[in-house]
């Protein structure tokens, strides 16, 4: 166990925390910036592939941004026929997000390349190890584990 009250530990989880991240994202990151995209873009429709039907302000929660700083990127995915915007049936004032068919293959692509990672690092680290990861990433995003 590292002892976080010492400055060197502190660096080696920081710096394994900082490292896997920069490896996470890379691969992504390329996909979206041919795009013309951003992290921020990668957020909103992994997000809408999650939890099909999202209402605007269900994914501003999830997000924890302003209407101000979701409404570019959200605009930019709506003109790329990336994600639609659709009225209910039930309430035609409310408006439901979903991914378009284009859109549900750039989030599968996008996904498929960080899941590969998660494999390959889960297949060295043991099942102990990524309960552990999960248990951590789980308690830094301040939410309770799932057993």
């Amino acid at each position: 166990m590292l002892d976080l009250k010492k400055q060197t530990a502190q660096q080696v989880a920081m710096e394994a925390f900082f490292f896997g991240y920069q490896a996470f994202t890379a691969k992504a990151d390329e996909m979206l910036e041919r795009r013309g995209l951003s992290r921020v873009h990668q957020r909103i429709v992994f997000f809408i592939a999650r939890y099909p039907g999202l209402s605007v302000k269900e994914l501003l929660s999830l997000l924890g941004v302003s209407k101000q700083a979701l409404n570019t990127p959200l605009r930019q995915l709506m003109e790329m026929h990336l994600v639609d915007s659709v009225a209910p049936a039930s309430d035609k004032r409310k408006r439901l997000l979903e991914l378009t068919i284009d859109g549900a293959r750039f989030e599968q692509t996008l996904r498929r390349e960080q899941v590969k990672l998660l494999q390959r690092a889960f297949a060295e680290a043991g099942e102990s190890a990524v309960n552990g990861w999960l248990a951590v990433n789980q308690a830094l995003a301040g939410k309770p584990s799932e057993d």
